[in-house]
């Protein structure tokens, strides 16, 4: 397990890393003037290898874990990243996306956790699911879907409360359990599509949030012409494009770049497509000179290695 927490954490950090310089860019541009590297300055004009909110708040929630599944402890911590006491790159928050920064707010003010994410339409952001993925290694060996659900739920509803983004996050982890098991990434992407498809069957879900994600529980997403992958932050367009960046792709390094290189919400998109790329191909196909820039390296790896004895102890 341990090189697959590595993989993983440092997969969506370096994703994120490559994107920030250039988040917001459109895909036009970025036809122009592809990313092939690392670069700095740029769209927050941060130092080469800087993370964002995402690998910030996903290396919160992989730090609460250390210490086992505790929902008050995993917002405390996202509160604790807001006011730069933990887990910023640099010091200080340069990136922060609305609907979290209301629902930590709203931690601030003793809500209870799991109704601080915002429960309408218009709070469907990617911020829960683009930090959602250390809660695999706490669910890696739970059979129950109903739990598996319910906990994913909870984590997201920290920030984003609305079904389409806490489903969104359900596909996500499903299909990252899933990796853990099987080694080919396209079979396990059509063993998700079976346990979600039969999940839903006997659940009272609104059937007009489920058709939303037709194109990847009914179609096979990566078969879509690039044109029609969009790539914002909406939760829905950050699932569908990382899911076609990963099973369009043959390394982790083509899988990263083609993330960025899509546009908008660039550091997110590889970030989520990142880490499953980090799982899939190791820790050891991440191009080291990327890792040896990013920021906090050797207290990423700390983490890592605490998550991993912690992980041990659950078999």
């Amino acid at each position: 397990m341990k090189n697959k927490i590595h993989s993983v954490l440092f997969g969506l950090a370096v994703g994120d890393a490559l994107g920030v310089p250039v988040e917001f860019q459109n895909r036009e541009l970025l036809k122009r003037f592809p990313v092939i590297d690392m670069r700095e300055n740029g769209s927050h004009r941060q130092l080469k290898g800087t993370w964002s909110d995402d690998s910030s708040l996903a290396f919160c929630l992989a730090d609460s874990l250390c210490n086992g599944y505790n929902i008050e402890d995993i917002a405390t911590k996202f509160l604790q990243w807001k006011n730069a006491e933990i887990w910023t790159p640099h010091g200080s928050v340069f990136d922060i996306g609305i609907a979290t920064r209301n629902a930590i707010y709203r931690i601030a003010q003793g809500e209870q956790p799991t109704l601080c994410g915002g429960f309408d339409e218009e709070d469907n952001g990617n911020g829960s699911l683009m930090r959602i993925l250390p809660i695999a290694f706490y669910l890696k060996d739970e059979a129950d879907l109903n739990l598996i659900y319910q906990t994913v739920k909870d984590v997201s509803s920290i920030t984003h409360a609305h079904f389409r983004s806490v489903f969104a996050c359900f596909i996500y982890i499903i299909y990252t359990l899933e990796l853990l098991k099987i080694e080919n990434k396209f079979d396990a992407y059509q063993k998700t599509k079976t346990i979600v498809n039969n999940f839903i069957v006997d659940k009272e879900f609104n059937e007009r949030e489920i058709q939303l994600f037709d194109r990847i529980l009914k179609s096979n997403i990566n078969e879509f012409d690039k044109d029609k992958i969009n790539s914002s932050g909406y939760v829905l367009h950050s699932l569908e494009a990382s899911f076609w960046c990963i099973l369009n792709s043959s390394t982790y390094k083509e899988t990263v770049l083609k993330a960025v290189n899509l546009g908008e919400d660039t550091d997110t998109t590889a970030a989520i497509a990142g880490g499953l790329a980090g799982l899939i191909y190791g820790y050891d196909e991440i191009p080291v000179e990327w890792i040896n820039v990013l920021a906090r390296r050797k207290d990423i790896t700390e983490l890592c290695d605490k998550l991993d004895k912690k992980t041990l102890n659950l078999n």
